[in-house]
């Protein structure tokens, strides 16, 4: 028995309780955790915005130490440190032959395997694969990469989805060069993963984005040079602070048609927008022809930073280790299983950067 967040039913809150947890069968890898980052991502199969079956352990991005190791699994043994990766590439479908692994057709087949099971016997689900809200998960084996050496498990756990993302986003995405500017949107932790990426790029100057003014010093933190307070003026703000033109890339990391919109309207004749937060179908973006014509401007979607975490996670470690990247600083609340509502509740009001599970 261990304990977890499980979320019983789109709609409801979660629920700490003690879940069975099965040993790890061939090809499986079991792992207590030492740490699980809080992303809106989490937040977003709660109400619906994106759907796994349920009722599911939620979780997705952790890191931890391996406790026990299923036949077959010969990468990580007992003992090692590992970094959960929620999004596996299959190495065989359309995109990852063609090396895009960051949308592999079977990336998320594994949400529908039966995880574990509350004491009264009922299946859960790994929620995104790897149920990282709990003391102990038992992943597939292509769910784990061994963690980079000398970085704290704590803070590995952020390597697992918003420094991938936000480094992507910035690095492979939207490819930012030495001297270009770029306005991020959302100072949560992907966009402070983004700044922090923007001023490793070479970037400025770098624009912080947010409807929070208590997140100036995080962004600051972080590499922005500036901090602009969402309003109606936004746009018109971050082209003051970008030659009048408006900024060479801008990293909207919200999901919000609104937010889209304005990071769109923020850049220069020329310029790029990556789309990095996760919106619901009911928010519809609008361009109209002549815009998009004079404008030329690049519109992208970004998923998990276009990153390839197997390659990704030796540049990222090099970068922490020459102190280029810094995680800690990313994390504005280290909490308890418990506290994980209340860290939803803090992301819905805009408060805080990476709130951070500590076991």
């Amino acid at each position: 028995m261990v304990r977890a967040a499980v979320l019983p039913a789109v709609g409801s809150p979660l629920e700490i309780t003690e879940i069975v947890l099965p040993e790890p069968g061939p090809g499986q890898v079991r792992v207590r955790l030492a740490a699980a980052g809080v992303c809106h991502s989490d937040l977003s199969l709660t109400n619906g915005t994106m759907r796994v079956p349920v009722p599911a352990v939620l979780g997705h991005e952790g890191a931890g130490t391996v406790v026990s190791v299923g036949e077959g699994v010969t990468h990580v043994a007992p003992g090692d440190g590992v970094v959960l990766n929620w999004a596996p590439s299959c190495g065989a479908c359309h995109h990852c032959g063609i090396g895009e692994v960051w949308l592999c057709a079977n990336a998320l087949t594994g949400v529908g395997a039966v995880h574990a099971r509350t004491a009264d016997g009922t299946e859960l689900h790994p929620g995104l694969n790897v149920a990282a809200f709990a003391e102990e998960t038992v992943v597939a084996a292509n769910c784990v990469l061994p963690a980079p050496e000398g970085i704290p498990l704590t803070e590995a756990a952020l390597l697992g989805c918003a420094v991938l993302t936000g480094y992507g986003a910035v690095h492979h995405n939207a490819r930012v060069r030495a001297g270009e500017s770029v306005a991020v949107f959302g100072v949560g932790g992907v966009g402070l993963a983004a700044l922090q990426s923007a001023r490793i790029a070479g970037a400025g100057p770098v624009v912080a984005v947010d409807v929070s003014p208590a997140k100036e010093e995080l962004a600051r933190a972080a590499g922005a040079t500036d901090f602009v307070l969402a309003s109606d003026t936004t746009a018109k703000d971050v082209r003051a602070l970008t030659g009048g033109r408006g900024a060479d890339v801008a990293i909207e990391c919200v999901g919000r048609a609104a937010t889209i919109r304005t990071a769109w309207d923020s850049t220069r004749r020329g310029g790029r927008t990556t789309v990095v937060g996760i919106g619901g179908k009911e928010q519809q973006v609008s361009f109209h022809a002549l815009e998009i014509f004079h404008f030329a401007r690049t519109l992208s979607g970004c998923v998990y930073g276009n990153s390839d975490p197997a390659r990704d996670l030796p540049v990222l470690a090099e970068h922490i280790r020459a102190g280029r990247l810094d995680l800690g600083s990313m994390v504005s609340d280290r909490i308890t299983l418990d506290g994980i509502p209340a860290a939803f509740d803090a992301m819905l009001a805009g408060k805080g950067g990476r709130s951070l599970v500590v076991f």
